[in-house]
């Protein structure tokens, strides 16, 4: 059995998602992903490579809408990756809307980095992960 997420990962991960939220993801980029960071584009099903590209992918996401995730529960897989539980949102002008399932986001450390993220049990996307 895998041994719990190590703390500085769950403080990192914790700050990704609530700064996410607020859309203000320049704060830190640079503090959580690698420079070299290979990153899921779910809905064109792609990878996206480094800071510029994620950068750009999230500012498209947030031109049109604003997307939110709750952090719902963190794990150690066995091959050492941090599995996080979430539950997307979206935020309008009448509040925020949860779905009622959540999804998982697989993320692989270098460094104390981000380098991969996948998604699993992303709609429309089943198998997605690499």
């Amino acid at each position: 059995m895998p041994d719990s997420v190590p703390p500085e990962t769950e403080a990192l991960l914790r700050r990704m998602y609530d700064v996410f939220n607020t859309q203000d993801v320049d704060a830190m980029m640079a503090e959580a992903l690698h420079p070299e960071v290979d990153w899921p584009n779910v809905a064109e099903n792609t990878r996206l490579h480094g800071h510029a590209e994620v950068r750009a992918y999230w500012q498209a996401q947030f031109d049109v809408a604003h997307p939110l995730v709750s952090l719902e529960g963190l794990s150690l897989a066995d091959d050492g990756r941090v599995v996080v539980a979430v539950r997307p949102g979206m935020r309008d002008a009448e509040g925020d809307h949860w779905a009622e399932e959540t999804i998982e986001h697989v993320y692989t450390f270098r460094d104390g980095l981000v380098t991969h993220m996948e998604v699993r049990g992303a709609p429309g996307r089943r198998g997605q992960a690499d």
